[in-house]
């Protein structure tokens, strides 16, 4: 009996350490959060330049979307300026953050949505996120964006 409630126990706190790692840090979540409100901002005042400032700047970010993906970013900037070419087209931005948890002390994964309010079609979709920490700065180091509409 005494060894069986000694495996219960065990098994109860190897599930419960299992999981509290998949949690994220509050500092860092509001990190990342940070990052993703100042993202939006920069979309709706239709700067895409500062907007790119939630990404890596390096050739190893990645960005897949309906097109496949976009190594580097410029790559990515230049991606953005040509799919949006002025604000009209860009709408108005809005995120829906979904989960974010770690995988490690410096990495991270967000699931959300996008929803764009634009004079034309709106457009909405799900994104994936990947970051990193990098000099106690979180940055996207992978995106995937699908379009719903």
């Amino acid at each position: 009996m005494i060894i069986r409630n000694l495996f219960f126990a065990i098994l109860f706190m190897s599930s419960f350490n299992n999981f509290a790692q998949d949690l994220i840090p509050v500092k860092d979540s509001l990190s990342i959060m940070k990052v993703m409100n100042l993202q939006q901002v920069a979309w709706n005042n239709g700067d895409i330049d500062s907007f790119m400032k939630g990404y890596l700047k390096s050739k190893e970010l990645v960005f897949s979307g309906q097109s496949g993906p976009i190594y580097g970013w410029e790559n990515t900037r230049k991606r953005y300026y040509s799919s949006y070419p002025n604000t009209q087209i860009m709408g108005k931005l809005n995120f829906t953050i979904k989960k974010i948890r770690s995988v490690s002390s410096n990495t991270a994964y967000l699931i959300g949505e996008y929803y764009l309010k634009r004079s034309g079609e709106d457009s909405f979709g799900h994104f994936t996120l990947l970051w990193k920490k990098i000099n106690n700065n979180w940055l996207i180091v992978s995106d995937h964006t699908s379009a719903v509409k």
